[in-house]
């Protein structure tokens, strides 16, 4: 897979360019998070049960997670600024027709479309930035383009609540609009036209096999736990589809002269343990969110904007974690960074996983600023440590899988701790039920209201002990990451470290 001859601008279009890119990569992010925080909304506007409302979040990610693998080939194919300006073009329109959806179908269709257009817009917004600053300032820029990547799904649910509060749950996808005519504005008046070529190979069948393992894999993780997994024919034939094209992939990867992927890739250390450690994160960020927007809501019965509120200082952290990183990478071990973000990512989730029913907004604002700080010291370090050693011609490809990494983290991340809070909660409750037994002396002594000889009263205890039952369920997911983050922790040792400090020059070389 080629890449595109880079061509610098005039220095004095750099702040805009630097504008344009950046609110490409936040609109694209948000989107990945932006819209769930709307979809009881949505459900009851489009006519849908909540298994097929859920496909506006599954069509997205499904269809983004295929087509992020092409973007270095179509990006050489097209050029660079021609097909940046079709993906940011198609994801507006697509955004618009979204918002504009009458029903169901509509939707599925756009969000597919959405997530077509939406996937290289981040990989491209590095590719620009990088080209745009001279290597002396590519650290900084990597932190500033991070900042776009992290906190986007961060701030998405908070974003999203405010809009449909305050407006409606169609303006989650119209305010993509202004956002992307301005990108669109900017690129077109300040980025420079890079040359295409035509006619560069490319590898369709190890493309297809790539894109049906993952859009099977994604497909079985969405929707595994509404069909109760492999109780139903469907997670079946999407687990084999998945299974299948693996194997077609990794047997065309070891045995064809010119394949999809380099397996080169394989043999450098640091790249092999940077895309373990981009999956756990992937696995720690999204389904820490995933967890906490019904803990807000449902448990602790917070509406959907405070609850959005409680979730922002998250982003915050890792702003100013990145900003401080993007300095400090010249002159410490990127691997320390790193180990502290760990350390503080599993010090947040410990005191998550100490959380009650009566815990404070101060609490959730200090465990989600440190959890963010965490987050944004492993971010940058990690991409630094994990491209450091790998040749120029495989970092496009590197690159792609170190993205792919992070977004299949997420939804495995996702489906398990999902999976697992509704299996602990019921038996959790079966455990607290056996408990409500009319000889125990505190039985002797419920208000008139908890009777458990009226049907109200039984309804009350009900609801009490599916309360106490959901909450240990969402406390016991919180100390299963936190023991992720622990485990993940030795890889640091696993990382080659250079013989000196990393220069601005290694920096960049590393994240190009």
């Amino acid at each position: 897979m080629g890449a595109s001859t880079p061509a610098v601008s005039a220095p004095s279009h750099r702040g805009a360019i630097t504008i344009c890119v950046m609110l490409a990569t936040i609109m694209q992010a948000l989107d990945t998070t932006i819209a769930n925080v709307a979809l009881p909304y949505m459900q009851s506007s489009l006519s849908a049960s909540q298994d097929q409302i859920n496909l506006v979040l599954t069509s997205y990610i499904v269809t983004a997670a295929i087509m992020m693998p092409a973007t270095g080939w179509l990006s050489a194919r097209w050029g660079r600024k021609n097909f940046f300006l079709l993906s940011v073009a198609g994801f507006t329109a697509t955004s618009l027709l979204c918002g504009m959806a009458t029903n169901l179908d509509e939707m599925v269709l756009f969000r597919l479309l959405q997530g077509v257009f939406g996937a290289p817009l981040v990989p491209l917004s590095q590719a620009v930035l990088l080209d745009e600053y001279p290597k002396e300032q590519h650290g900084s820029a990597m932190a500033l383009w991070g900042v776009g990547v992290m906190v986007g799904p961060i701030l998405g649910p908070t974003l999203g609540g405010w809009l449909t509060e305050y407006y409606n749950w169609r303006w989650v996808f119209y305010i993509n609009l202004p956002v992307g005519v301005l990108t669109i504005l900017g690129l077109v008046a300040y980025m420079k036209r890079t040359e295409a070529t035509p006619g560069l190979f490319f590898d369709w069948f190890g493309f297809i096999t790539l894109a049906l393992a993952i859009g099977s894999l994604q497909m079985m993780l969405d929707r595994g736990e509404q069909l109760e997994w492999f109780d139903s024919p469907e997670i079946m034939i999407e687990a084999a589809c998945s299974g299948l094209a693996a194997y077609l992939f990794v047997v065309h990867n070891l045995t064809a002269e010119r394949t999809f992927l380099d397996l080169r890739l394989f043999r450098d250390r640091n790249f092999v343990t940077g895309i373990i450690f981009i999956f756990v994160i992937g696995v720690i960020l999204l389904a820490t969110l995933a967890l906490l927007a019904p803990f807000l809501q449902t448990l602790l019965g917070y509406p959907v904007l405070d609850a959005g509120i409680l979730l922002a200082p998250r982003g915050i952290g890792t702003m100013v974690a990145m900003m401080i990183v993007g300095r400090l990478l010249a002159r410490v071990d990127a691997r320390w960074m790193v180990a502290l973000g760990l350390v503080l990512t599993a010090v947040a989730l410990w005191q998550m996983s100490r959380f009650s029913l009566d815990v404070t907004p101060s609490m959730l604002v200090s465990t989600g600023v440190i959890q963010g700080l965490g987050l944004g010291f492993i971010f940058i370090p990690m991409s630094v440590i994990t491209f450091s050693s790998l040749p120029a011609d495989l970092r496009t490809s590197g690159t792609a899988l170190f993205s792919l990494s992070r977004n299949i983290g997420s939804s495995i991340g996702i489906s398990v701790m999902i999976f697992l809070l509704g299996q602990n909660t019921h038996k959790i409750h079966a455990s607290l039920s056996e408990y409500i037994q009319p000889f125990r002396a505190p039985m002797q002594h419920l208000p008139d209201m908890l009777d458990p000889g009226t049907v109200t009263g039984r309804a009350m205890l009900d609801a009490l002990v599916t309360k106490q039952a959901a909450l240990v369920a969402f406390l016991d997911d919180f100390y299963i990451m936190f023991i992720i983050a622990l485990l993940a922790l030795p890889l640091v040792l696993l990382m080659r470290h250079p013989d000196h400090k990393l220069d601005d020059e290694e920096v960049t070389a590393a994240l190009e």
